[in-house]
């Protein structure tokens, strides 16, 4: 009986890559972190199994709903389903070995269990970073987090972009001053702002028993435009007394002082008083980054200031202020919409040698100093006929090809051919690595 072959396939919600996307998405999440280190931060990774107990601390929510959850004999555990919970966990357990503050980034997958739709991961890749005070940390901290937006985003390639900042203290405050009791309601609804426009929020903040006055007011608030300067100075001339509000509006003054410090352009950041994040424990600055010509995708990077990172976990007051790329995702989206990907390689090579006749030895000598020099190639060994070896070199896009016969091999030099322009020339080894290093 003929056995019964298992059809391959994965399943719904997780991501798998043909060679040539797998390396324009490992290259976007080099750039990141090249970005993140180059900002001082120091590499994070946890485990991606955690104890339960340690992830839902917090408890209850959609989150929980969303954990993989499952048991081995008598332990009771979960895949994390953030980098943050982790990170909480990490400086709590490691609190008295580390230096404060304490700046880290975390590229990792995590994973949740979100129902099953086009764009939405169930396996997603993120990446953190945080930088984490013992007591107090300076407002500076959050002014050069979109510095670091900017540069990452500029080496991924995009220039029309730009980070939305907003305070929590100054919506708290002004919810406050209109006798508005229900502020993490209101906050998720403006929140979805974007998503469900003006009226909509209207309908919901009417539904949750918002006065119809505070509701004009907030309408009004959550309105106001213009320039950043123009922004602040509007923001000053509402005569706010709150106290919340006020404190709020300082750092957010110095948080745009230091932006601009930063050397961030002025086109590239603008404040933005309808931008909340849904989470409750962003207390402070907020920010969400949107690629200005495909608003579709939403934000690609977001994050801000928390009060207390660990409270979960000990006793330590530990203030920080992050964001977050959903690298996975973004990917996707750009995949998706053609922004990247048109001229992608499936190799990383940069030069296929091709042996012929009995030079295979002399072949691997000269691959070996190529790579001496940081050139990546390949050999061609198996047997064929040389069309086919072209062909191959030419389906993965390298870019030249190293002919080597008995002649290459008595004359200890190379045939070197430019796939793009066909150009063959017989050279010194040291010349082909040079002309291959300065095509790169």
């Amino acid at each position: 009986m003929k056995e019964q072959k298992v059809k391959p396939s994965i399943l719904p919600g997780f991501m798998e890559l043909l060679p040539k996307d797998q390396i324009l998405f490992n290259k976007m999440m080099d750039t990141i972190r090249r970005n993140y280190e180059k900002y001082g931060f120091v590499p994070l990774d946890t485990p991606l199994i955690e104890k339960s107990e340690v992830l839902l601390a917090k408890g209850g929510g959609e989150t929980e709903k969303q954990i993989y959850r499952f048991t081995k004999g008598d332990t009771d555990l979960s895949l994390r389903f953030d980098l943050t919970v982790p990170l909480a966990r990490y400086v709590a357990q490691h609190f008295s070995e580390l230096n404060f503050p304490f700046r880290r980034y975390h590229i990792g997958k995590v994973y949740r269990g979100e129902r099953n739709q086009k764009g939405r991961f169930r396996e997603f890749y993120q990446c953190d970073i945080d930088i984490i005070g013992n007591g107090k940390l300076s407002i500076i901290n959050d002014a050069e987090i979109p510095s670091i937006i900017y540069s990452t985003f500029k080496d991924l390639g995009f220039e029309d972009f730009t980070i939305h900042i907003n305070n929590r203290k100054i919506l708290n405050g002004f919810f406050e001053s209109v006798k508005v009791d229900k502020k993490i309601e209101v906050l998720r609804i403006i929140d979805k702002l974007e998503k469900i426009g003006y009226d909509a929020v209207i309908k919901e903040l009417e539904e949750i028993g918002i006065e119809k006055d505070s509701i004009e007011r907030i309408m009004e608030f959550i309105g106001i435009k213009g320039s950043n300067d123009d922004i602040l100075l509007k923001l000053k001339e509402l005569n706010i007394e709150n106290e919340q509000f006020l404190l709020g509006l300082d750092e957010l003054n110095k948080v745009v002082h230091y932006i601009r410090c930063f050397n961030v352009p002025e086109k590239n950041f603008i404040i933005d008083l309808t931008i909340a994040r849904g989470l409750d424990y962003y207390t402070g600055t907020v920010y969400e980054t949107i690629l200005n010509n495909y608003p579709q995708i939403g934000s690609v990077c977001s994050g801000g200031r928390y009060d207390n990172l660990a409270e979960f976990y000990t006793d330590q007051k530990l203030p920080g202020v992050g964001i977050s790329i959903g690298l996975t995702r973004l990917f996707y989206q750009l995949r998706e919409a053609e922004i990247i990907g048109e001229n992608a390689s499936s190799t990383l090579s940069e030069v296929l040698l091709i042996p012929m006749g009995e030079t295979l030895d002399y072949s691997i000598e000269v691959a070996n100093s190529l790579r001496n020099e940081g050139i990546v190639c390949e050999i061609y060994y198996e047997d064929a006929k040389i069309g086919k070896k072209f062909a191959y070199a030419d389906k993965l896009n390298i870019p030249y090809v190293i002919l080597i016969g008995e002649d290459e091999l008595q004359r200890k030099m190379v045939s070197l051919k430019n796939m793009s322009t066909g150009a063959q020339n017989i050279i010194e080894i040291s010349e082909a690595a040079e002309t291959i290093k300065n095509r790169l």
